[in-house]
């Protein structure tokens, strides 16, 4: 089913992609990721982007962004160290899948 936006147009693909990437987004306990982590499918979203957007630019294999992301240092790998104190703290965080990849974004730095 095709969703409308208020105007009650169609949307777009981009905008269909976007609504489905919010629907899709929730906060998960960071035990629940650690699979998916040791697998090497789980990407740090820095808190200075924008979760849907990012998400959005992977789903639609936009490499110039997702490269310069990754150059900067804005998308990445998690650290082990991370990685174990968010364990160790049972910590929350937002994610969304892009498959095979779960993105995710801590908010409180």
């Amino acid at each position: 089913m095709t969703e409308i936006n208020s105007a009650g147009e169609p949307l777009s693909p981009a905008d269909e992609l976007r609504a489905k990437l919010v629907s899709d987004t929730a906060r998960i306990n960071w035990r629940e990721l650690e699979r998916f982590y040791a697998k090497g499918q789980v990407v740090l979203v820095s808190a200075e982007l924008d979760l849907i957007e990012t998400a959005a630019a992977v789903a639609q294999d936009d490499k110039q962004k997702v490269e310069a992301w990754i150059k900067s240092g804005e998308l990445g790998g998690v650290m082990a160290e991370t990685a174990q104190r968010w364990h160790d703290e049972s910590y929350e965080l937002w994610a969304v899948v892009v498959a095979p990849w779960v993105l995710v974004q801590d908010k409180s730095v």
